[in-house]
This record gives C-alpha cells, structure tokens and sequence, in this order.
C-alpha cells in the first residue's frame, strides 16, 4: 500500500518541470558544487513541486520517472600532471618493477 501511495505522488506533480530544473544543473540552485545528491534533489523536486519525497522515493523519481542513474565523479588531483605521469610510466616503473 505504502509503495501505491507513493507512487501516485510522484505521478502527481510536474515530472517534466522537475527534469528541467534538474538539467539546469546543482550551482544553478544555490549548491556550492554542481552535484546532485538525493537530498539536494529533493529540496529542488519541493521547491518545484511544493511535494516533499523521502530520498527513496527521490531515488525512484530519478531512476523510474526521469530514467536517471547513479554517477560518480572521478576522483583526481588538482596537482595531476599527465606528462610527468607518462614520463614516469615510461622510465622509472620499468626500473622498480620485479620480474620481465
């Protein structure tokens, strides 16, 4: 029952409105990092619709209605020098690497 409920909820805002607001991005909302978390989704999917979700039902918003899906970002460093990266790929790990 409480799944149905649910359900008739989320059919019953402004699915495309909430798509829209999402692809505006998170920055565009006020977030400080343009990525989107269930809880920041769901504070935009109330402002949109005046509808509050719990993060499961946000999750199912996202992955049912909006066809979305869980991405993380890359981790890399500020500092991350692709050439010097290479360069030690190509002289130094052949060097400190065991076996053939």
């Amino acid at each position: 029952m409480f799944r149905r409920v649910v359900s008739t909820i989320v059919h019953t805002f402004r699915v495309e409105e909430v798509r829209a607001a999402l692809e505006r991005g998170a920055q565009a909302h006020g977030f400080e990092a343009d990525l989107w978390t269930l809880e920041r989704v769901g504070v935009v999917v109330e402002r949109v619709t005046g509808v509050s979700l719990s993060r499961a039902s946000v999750w199912r918003l996202l992955t049912g209605r909006l066809g979305w899906s869980l991405q993380r970002p890359e981790r890399w460093a500020v500092e991350r020098a692709e050439s010097e990266i290479a360069r030690w790929i190509a002289y130094e790990w052949p060097r400190i690497k065991k076996g053939p």
